[in-house]
């Protein structure tokens, strides 16, 4: 349907701009026309922990559709920043603001208030945006790519509460338990991607914690009436994927994006715009193949967060995750971008003019293109 469009309107070549999901989709489109990925995805999950990662996806037969589950092996490759394959996809620092930001706000409350808040943050299998959260300083980092341990989870939120009488967690949305099974409870609804819906990893974790610490131990220290009201949650939600994008996002995203298109006029097809970095050159935009990407079966995974970037004892990013999350935020945020709230956020007109929504003039201009093609 979308190429017999694209054919229609007499579109040469396609700038396809998303993450893997768009990237698997490229590959039927690409034998009508040339296509080019420029990466966008605040999972920060498109792209390879190194070269050979796609060769470690095993298939394994399964009872329920579509007959087969994938499985990751074991690696085969030491890992090293450098060799990462596009190391961050714009809209990671933005979402990691946003997120920093809200956990920095929930502190005050769970620290008046003495609560325990649990923070939850979007990355159904990837950990990125909740390692890069340590900016917002929570006192533990809960990701899908470790499983938890509720009994050493327990006992250092109730080290750290008799410590300071307040804790925060951040998690992951897709945090699993030891059985590697998806903590939030599962609806038998799916999301437009095809994902089981989940009605919270927040949600339960803080029935765990309920459970594990007891109405009385809030009531004989006198900090609440009970566990339930000790403890309490917040989803950071869509405001992690909305709003004017910070610098690092705002600059590599049209650096990304004017490499698409050179790619484009070279002659590529099926082939992604990236973004490298290593400690000699720092960050610069390069190309790459879009079967690099696809296991054998031809299947383009999400990234998972290596494990070597987070610290399972501490819950915390590992040094390796701090020397990985410091190129991409020590000047992420540029002076416009505070200068920019400062001249809109409160400006007059927000009160008197109504929202005008991007949607309108997109949907003006496609029935300019309409009537040009009739």
């Amino acid at each position: 349907m979308l190429a017999a469009e694209a054919a229609r309107a007499r579109v040469p070549l396609v700038v396809a701009v998303g993450g893997d999901g768009t990237l698997n989709g490229l590959q039927p489109l690409a034998e009508r026309f040339p296509v080019v990925l420029a990466p966008k995805t605040i999972d920060n999950d498109l792209g390879l922990n190194y070269r050979s990662e796609p060769e470690e996806w095993l298939r394994e037969p399964s009872p329920a559709e579509p007959g087969f589950t994938y499985k990751r092996g074991k690696a085969r490759t030491v890992f090293d920043l450098d060799n990462m394959i596009n190391y961050a996809t714009p809209g990671y620092a933005t979402s990691v603001f946003v997120s920093s930001e809200g956990v920095r706000r929930i502190r005050t409350t769970a620290e008046s208030h003495r609560r325990i808040a649990i923070v939850e943050v979007m990355g159904r299998h990837s950990g990125y945006i909740a390692l890069g959260s340590a900016f917002g300083q929570p006192d533990i980092i809960l990701v899908p790519e470790h499983r938890l341990d509720v009994g050493v989870l327990m006992e250092r939120v109730w080290e750290l509460y008799e410590l300071q009488k307040n804790v925060v967690i951040v998690c992951g949305e897709g945090i699993v338990d030891q059985t590697g099974q998806e903590l939030g409870a599962r609806k038998s609804a799916h999301d437009p991607a095809g994902n089981v819906i989940l009605t919270g990893a927040s949600e339960a974790l803080r029935e765990l914690l309920v459970r594990q610490f007891g109405d009385e131990y809030f009531q004989k220290h006198r900090r609440a009436a009970s566990a339930r009201e000790a403890i309490f949650t917040r989803k950071v939600g869509h405001t992690q994927r909305g709003g004017r994008p910070i610098l690092f996002d705002r600059f590599y995203a049209a650096q990304l994006g004017g490499k698409a298109v050179d790619m484009l006029l070279d002659g590529h097809n099926n082939a992604i715009a990236v973004l490298q970095w290593s400690v000699k050159s720092g960050f610069h935009v390069d190309s790459l193949d879009g079967n690099a990407f696809r296991d054998r079966w031809g299947l383009i995974h999400a990234r998972y967060m290596h494990p070597a970037l987070y610290d399972s004892k501490l819950m915390k990013p590992s040094r390796m995750g701090i020397d990985y999350l410091m190129p991409i935020f020590t000047d992420a945020i540029g002076e416009d971008d505070a200068e920019h709230m400062r001249r809109t956020l409160f400006a007059a007109g927000n009160l008197a003019q109504p929202y005008h929504s991007i949607n309108t003039d997109v949907h003006k201009r496609i029935r300019y293109m309409e009537m040009e093609v009739a």
